[in-house]
């Protein structure tokens, strides 16, 4: 099954991608953003209105379960740790929260940068990312599952805030552009200047 997030429709589109057909619309109370699946028959998105994370019964197409982020406000990134069942919420209020999707509960919580679209977990690493507007990639280390560092704050570039991560490689990708002066009435961020896109590969720097 392909599980779609419909910000403005607050819904969950459920799709049979063999039959190419509908199977039904969920609704989720809350406008959604990203998600993910556990691989157990659950499926988990942010509820960035709301601020909660809301668990969808893949098999029934239902909601079964819904939690509070707080401390996080505006949960928007998401990544999971299956091993450890523990799901990362990006938070636009500058903090990552770490949610034990087993209990439904947030039980650790780190600082980030600002403006967060996009976040990883590494398994081999132990380590969780969160990409920022504001020109930085978190690198948030996992002590324990319920105990975390952040370990690094890589400068990026202004408005770098999408990501990637390969797992079979470490690498991460993150886009990248440069935009014009901003709006006059200041709301907003400026045009893309062409051709200026870009895509920043990140790796770690060999072992000495």
């Amino acid at each position: 099954r392909v599980f779609t997030f419909n910000g403005d429709a607050h819904s969950s589109t459920v799709i049979d991608p063999t039959a190419g057909a509908l199977i039904t619309n969920i609704p989720l109370g809350g406008k959604p953003e990203y998600g993910a699946s556990a691989g157990d028959g659950k499926v988990y998105a942010n509820l960035t209105d709301t601020n909660e994370v809301v668990e969808i019964d893949a098999k029934s197409a239902t909601v079964s379960r819904r939690w509070a982020t707080a401390p996080c406000k505006q949960p928007v990134a998401m990544a999971i740790d299956t091993a450890h069942h523990r799901l990362f919420s990006g938070c636009r209020s500058g903090v990552l929260a770490v949610s034990d999707y087993q209990a439904g509960k947030v039980v650790a919580t780190a600082p980030i940068g600002a403006g967060v679209d996009g976040a990883g977990f590494d398994a081999a690493s132990g380590d969780a990312f969160a990409a920022n507007a504001d020109g930085t990639l978190t690198v948030v280390h996992q002590d324990s599952a319920d105990h975390y560092t952040v370990v690094q704050t890589l400068t990026t570039a202004p408005g770098s805030r999408n990501m990637g991560l390969d797992p079979s490689n470490h690498r991460i990708f993150v886009a990248a552009a440069k935009f014009g002066p901003a709006p006059a009435n200041g709301r907003g961020r400026g045009p893309l200047v062409p051709g200026s896109f870009s895509l920043l590969v990140i790796e770690r720097s060999p072992a000495k």
